[in-house]
């Protein structure tokens, strides 16, 4: 947990806005104060806290940035639960206790005062005895006086600031207030119609510091008046992207399908089984095509390919025939072919030499056969 240094040591007065620890937090790299940004989106209000204190001053990077609601939820959940009247009373007897120990305090004080006068007055009566004539003795002597008195003086200043500041015991009508906020800020708390600044000032009044790190994880440690504190883990919240990010189950019920279907059939079996896109959307042949290049999924035709299938063009020069004799064959029905996208082409099987075209008032021949392919050239 940082310090607060240089001039960020004061906190900056409750103002508007929904941030619960503006000019309360600080950051835990650079111990800097953090200020805030509010990120609105669809009339809702985020707070950001972000520490630009050498980026202002120095045009250097911005320390650290982190969105601020789900971090004033839990500094709010953790005041609720820390503040019941278990923990009052606790703190009640620690302040009995501690209000003993001023008075033990405070009588330590007296005794060294007493002492550096005590040491004032012999050192005054050892001077006074001195022979005048003996001068470097005497200059010895008032040296030792002036420091003793100038200690005396120090101790009794030291002594009636401490005096001043020191906590007495309660009264009874003040520990019986403080018993009853036990009720009254959970219910002030929760109350839509408490301002936010109200809640700020609560803060100030619980709070000492708030010093926030994001790593993986978000790290608030909290600091309350009396120097009690705690540590909060809190879950790094997702990015824009991560937010949009298509569920991975999604991505392998995608992979499956590719492997028999197209792109456009892909999208249409996904929104039948009611899978969501990363924005929530129907997914279209579009989408499907970006996320293969994304996750680098082989489309449909690739998959063909790899296990062997030729495109019309390979199978023409196989055949030996033109490209567009193989597409009247397979709308024929003479040969078979595999739809490999959604743009219509299709790939084909390697054919075996029992292939043949009907023709008219001739034998089957084979399409193998080398007069036969040159007939249909």
């Amino acid at each position: 947990m940082r310090t607060r240094v240089g001039t960020d040591r004061k906190a900056s007065p409750p103002r508007e806005g929904t941030a619960l620890l503006q000019g309360v937090a600080s950051c835990g790299k650079c111990g800097r104060r953090m200020t805030v940004r509010y990120q609105h989106y669809k009339g809702t209000s985020k707070p950001i806290y972000l520490c630009q204190y050498e980026g202002i001053r120095n045009a250097h990077p911005i320390c650290q940035t982190m969105v601020g609601d789900q971090i004033d939820a839990a500094v709010g959940e953790l005041l609720l639960s820390t503040l019941t009247p278990l923990t009052l009373e606790v703190a009640l007897r620690v302040s009995d206790e501690l209000a003993g120990r001023v008075e033990e305090a405070d009588q330590l004080r007296a005794a060294c005062v007493e002492r550096a006068r005590y040491r004032a007055d012999l050192a005054r009566r050892r001077y006074l005895a001195v022979d005048p004539a003996n001068r470097l003795v005497a200059d010895t002597l008032e040296a030792d006086w002036n420091a003793s008195l100038r200690e005396h003086a120090e101790a009794t200043e030291e002594y009636e600031r401490a005096k001043n500041t020191a906590i007495g015991p309660l009264s009874p009508e003040t520990r019986a207030r403080i018993t009853a906020l036990a009720a009254d800020f959970p219910r002030l708390w929760n109350d839509p119609a408490t301002p936010m600044r109200e809640r700020k000032r609560m803060i100030r009044l619980l709070v000492t510091d708030v010093t926030l790190t994001k790593t993986d994880h978000i790290s608030v440690g909290v600091v309350l008046h009396g120097g009690q504190s705690h540590r909060l883990t809190l879950p790094r919240p997702l990015t824009g992207w991560e937010l949009r990010q298509t569920d991975p189950a999604v991505i392998a019920a995608l992979d499956e399908l590719l492997e028999e279907h197209t792109d456009g059939q892909s999208a249409a079996i996904l929104n039948e089984r009611g899978l969501p896109s990363g924005m929530n959307r129907p997914f279209t042949r579009g989408m499907i095509v970006h996320l293969r290049n994304a996750y680098k999924l082989r489309s449909h035709r690739q998959r063909l390919l790899d296990a062997g299938m030729l495109t019309v063009s390979e199978l023409a020069r196989h055949l030996g025939i033109h490209f567009q004799t193989v597409k009247h064959w397979r709308r024929d029905g003479i040969i078979t072919g595999v739809l490999a996208n959604d743009k219509g082409e299709y790939v084909y099987p390697l054919p075996g030499p029992e292939l043949v075209r009907p023709v008219i008032g001739r034998p089957r021949r084979s399409v193998l056969d080398p007069e036969y392919s040159a007939t249909t050239r």
